[in-house]
């Protein structure tokens, strides 16, 4: 395809060339070649015998000498003035003819415009490539870096912006210190890190960092992705890198910021010779290697590098000497929600009784990302309700939409279906009522949301967890089956309903078997790798199995013993609460969407105390 490509574009490029030259050459020639006379200087060459052809036109009269000027030119042109010339020609025996002159827009139609369509073609075509980012750009740009340059005005952004991320703070504010004072903290020799890689989740604030980074040392800062460095032209993004050290060193002390590094840094060789950019992407990385190795930091320059793949980067590009630090820029804790919401409700108008405790409790697992779109959700759904102020019941209905999808009250489902999904959501709340260790149930809805889901059962996390045991783990699977119970005990009938809740389950029966050890049959060994410390060529190419026949078959045994008992446990606890099941799901079709409060009264459980409220 690069081939086709580079083959179409250089036969367009050669032949607007070669127009282009013969059309100045024809021009040069004229000029070159014609010599202007005046009037009575034809006359004498008439007289003298030395015109050998002429053409007449009705103001000018063109023709070509028997011997040159003295200029060395045998043709001429002369402005016609005398109507008596055809009777002196003819005298002589000049052989002559008369021509229609071509009138003003006819010289334009003939030499003008079609130059102009010409090069405004050739100026079009080299832009749209690049655009593109294909060959014209790199033709006409080799050696020149597409970083966009912020300098100390331009960065508004410090570390009083970033919240959430205090250990990355921490590491990032030394650098900042060498960047400022070298002499301070270099006094022991030390040096400053070449490279910085930033590692974390997407949406975690690693460009974010970056910027506060050059916009608290107020140095200029050079930021461009990983895949601009990639051209189809075999040398341009090594090129490319040459010109971006180059340019940020007479800048220097400046950082450089290379996001999504994983682009430009890939292991060598992990595709084999898949892809036709496979040398250039290669001798890319070998240049940034070569310039990590050649600057000197005691100049200034810092490369500060963003990735959420560690585990596909070069082993060459992390030892130390070129990427000296990494730092890891994690998902917040709930202490480094309320810093985050803190920062974005600024923007908006809320209520003074808005609780951050409860809104951060309510969204372990979001990034920065996430709790900036949360708050603005939030205030879009108290603008549609009119309210002068957003409140912690808009920031409920902002998550709701954000884990659960848009509510779709215009999907109208028959009866029955609509009752197997009331039977499907209860069976889930009460179980996850009566376990131990399993989140509170805050709120179930039989009112469709996001694709496919007829209904959902919401439970608000306690606090950030960050192990399992096997006891929680099969309680969850027994929380995510308590829907197919229900349905089995009920209508005596399954449906696809529990299609989503099976997937889950067998994935945590699979992990608690392969990866977690926790198999008394199989013991503490682990089967599977974590597919995220895989490569890519690893993920799509099925690896070969490191076990016996005989041991898979005592995997897919054990697999199947953890789903079954965890099944029979969510049967036994609706067989046991099937009164409290019959009176919620009834409610639950009439009312739509029953509350923490309501879903215990109806099925009579009682509600369990907060960990983090008072005893």
């Amino acid at each position: 395809m690069a081939t086709q490509q580079q083959t179409r574009f250089n036969f367009w490029y050669s032949l607007g060339a070669i127009l282009l030259l013969l059309a100045f050459q024809s021009l040069w020639t004229s000029y070159r070649t014609i010599e202007a006379l005046p009037y009575s200087a034809l006359m004498q060459q008439l007289d003298a015998g030395n015109v050998e052809e002429v053409w007449v036109s009705e103001n000018q009269v063109r023709g070509r000498l028997v011997e040159p000027l003295p200029t060395g030119r045998r043709e001429f042109v002369t402005v016609r003035v005398d109507p008596e010339l055809a009777d002196a020609l003819a005298k002589h025996n000049v052989t002559f003819t008369g021509t229609v002159e071509s009138n003003l827009l006819g010289d334009i139609l003939g030499w003008v415009l079609p130059m102009a369509l010409l090069i405004g073609f050739w100026y079009w075509m080299i832009r749209r490539m690049q655009q593109r980012g294909g060959i014209g750009g790199g033709l006409l740009s080799v050696g020149k870096s597409k970083a966009k340059v912020y300098v100390e005005t331009d960065i508004k952004v410090g570390f009083a912006d970033v919240a959430g991320v205090d250990e990355a703070k921490a590491e990032l504010e030394e650098i900042v210190g060498f960047l400022k004072s070298p002499e301070q903290y270099g006094r022991l020799g030390a040096r400053l890190p070449k490279g910085i890689l930033l590692v974390g989740p997407p949406g975690t604030g690693k460009t974010l960092l970056a910027r506060a980074v050059a916009g608290e040392a107020g140095v200029p800062f050079f930021s461009i992705n990983g895949s601009e460095f990639v051209e189809m032209f075999v040398g341009v993004g090594a090129a490319r890198v040459r010109d971006l050290f180059a340019e940020a060193a007479k800048q220097s002390p400046a950082i450089i910021f290379i996001d999504e590094i994983d682009a430009l840094g890939r292991a060598r060789g992990a595709f084999g010779n898949m892809g036709g950019g496979h040398d250039e992407k290669e001798q890319t990385l070998n240049q940034l290697l070569a310039e990590l190795d050649g600057f000197d930091p005691r100049g200034g320059l810092v490369l500060l590098a963003a990735t959420n793949r560690p585990e596909v980067l070069d082993p060459a590009l992390l030892r130390a000497g070129r990427f000296d630090r990494q730092v890891l820029v994690d998902r917040p804790d709930k202490v480094g929600r309320v810093q985050i919401l803190k920062v974005h409700i600024g923007k908006i108008s809320i209520d003074p009784a808005l609780d951050l405790e409860t809104v951060a409790a309510l969204t372990p697992g979001f990034t920065g990302a996430d709790l900036a779109n949360l708050v603005n959700e939030a205030a879009i759904v108290a603008t549609r309700h009119g309210r002068e102020k957003v409140g912690v019941g808009d920031f409920t209905e902002a998550i709701e939409r954000i884990v659960a999808g848009l509510e779709k009250r215009n999907r109208v489902m028959n009866p029955l279906e609509r009752k197997v999904v009331a039977y499907h959501e209860m069976g889930h709340a009460i179980v996850a009522m009566c376990l131990p260790g399993q989140d509170p149930v805050q709120k179930v809805s039989v009112i469709p949301r996001g694709i496919g889901a007829l209904g959902y059962t919401m439970q608000r996390p306690t606090g950030d967890r960050y192990l399992m045991t096997r006891s929680e783990l099969e309680n969850r699977m027994s929380v995510l089956l308590g829907g197919r119970a229900a349905e089995v005990l009920v209508f005596g009938e399954i449906s696809t309903g529990a299609a989503d809740d099976l997937d889950r389950v067998s994935e945590i029966a699979r992990s608690i078997v392969t990866r977690y050890g926790m198999s008394d049959e199989l013991g503490l060994v682990v089967y599977e790798p974590q597919r995220q410390s895989m490569l890519p060529v690893q993920q799509m190419v099925a690896s070969p199995r490191n076990h016996a026949e005989e041991t898979a078959r005592e995997i897919d045994e054990a697999i199947r013993g953890f789903v079954a008992r965890a099944f029979d446990v969510a049967t036994a606890i609706l067989v046991e609460n099937r009164a409290g099941l019959e009176r919620s799901a009834e409610a639950l079709l009439e009312r739509e969407t029953l509350g923490e409060a309501e879903i215990h009264e109806l099925v009579g459980v009682p509600m369990r105390p907060h960990p983090d409220s008072p005893t």
